[in-house]
C-alpha cells in the first residue's frame, strides 16, 4: 500500500512489525488466516491494522512485496542464459523453488494479485518470460503450441504437489517437475486436445 506521506517512528515501526507479523502468519496459517492474529503477533490492536491497511489485499501486497523482487531477479537471471531451453528451464526451476521455500508465493500463486503494484510486478515477470518462451521456441526446443498462461497449469499442481509431500518427501517436486519439463520439449510435442485457457479465463480461474 503507498504511502502518502512519511510515517512518525511509532507509525512505522507499528507498519514494520504487522508485516513481519503478517509474513509469519500467512505462512504458518495461509492467506486466509485471521487478521486478528496477526495484529496480536504484531503486538498492535485489531483497529490499529486497519487503520495501516485497510484491506486484507493491501497487507498481503505489503507482505509479498520482497517475494516478487525475487521472482523478478529470477527471470532476469534466466534472460541472460544464453542457452534458449537452459534458460527456459531454469526459469520454471527457479520459481518453483521458490515457492517451495515459501508458502506466501504458492498460496498467491492460486489467487488474483492483490493490488495495483502487485500485478505490475507481475507483468514485467510475465513480459521477461514471454521473452524466454518466445527464444526456445524459436530454437525448436520448446514445443509451439506453449503459451505463457500454461505456467499456471504447472504453479497450481506444483503447489498441490508442495502440500501433499514438503513433509514427508520435501523434494519430490523436483522429480515432478522433471517430469513436466521433459513433456515441454519439442521432440515430445504431440497434438493437445484443447487450446489454452485465455488470459481472462486465468484471471476468472484465480478470483475463485
Amino acid at each position: 500500500m503507498p504511502e502518502d506521506k512519511p510515517l512518525r517512528s511509532d507509525a512505522r515501526r507499528n507498519r514494520d512489525a504487522l508485516v513481519m507479523a503478517a509474513r509469519q502468519v500467512f505462512t504458518e496459517r495461509g492467506l486466509d488466516a485471521p487478521l486478528k492474529e496477526v495484529a496480536a503477533r504484531a503486538g498492535v490492536a485489531i483497529g490499529t491494522l486497519y487503520n495501516r491497511f485497510p484491506t486484507r489485499d493491501d497487507l498481503i501486497a505489503a507482505a509479498v512485496e520482497d517475494r516478487l523482487e525475487a521472482g523478478s531477479r529470477i527471470a532476469e537471471q534466466a534472460r541472460e542464459i544464453d542457452d534458449p531451453w537452459g534458460s527456459f528451464a531454469y526459469l520454471v526451476e527457479k520459481v518453483c523453488e521458490l515457492q517451495a521455500s515459501d508458502r506466501l508465493l504458492s498460496d498467491l500463486a492460486l489467487r488474483a494479485a492483490p493490488s495495483p503494484a502487485v500485478a505490475r510486478a507481475q507483468e514485467y515477470g510475465h513480459g521477461v518470460m514471454r521473452e524466454i518462451i518466445t527464444r526456445a521456441q524459436q530454437a525448436g526446443v520448446l514445443r509451439t503450441d506453449w503459451v505463457l498462461e500454461d505456467i499456471a497449469f504447472i504453479t497450481w499442481s506444483h503447489t498441490r504437489v508442495l502440500e501433499a509431500t514438503a513433509h514427508i518427501a520435501p523434494d519430490a517436486w523436483r522429480r515432478n517437475l522433471a517430469l513436466t519439463l521433459d513433456g515441454l520439449r519439442a521432440p515430445a510435442a504431440h497434438p493437445l486436445p484443447v487450446p489454452p485457457i485465455t488470459e481472462t479465463q486465468l484471471m476468472q480461474a484465480l478470483r475463485k
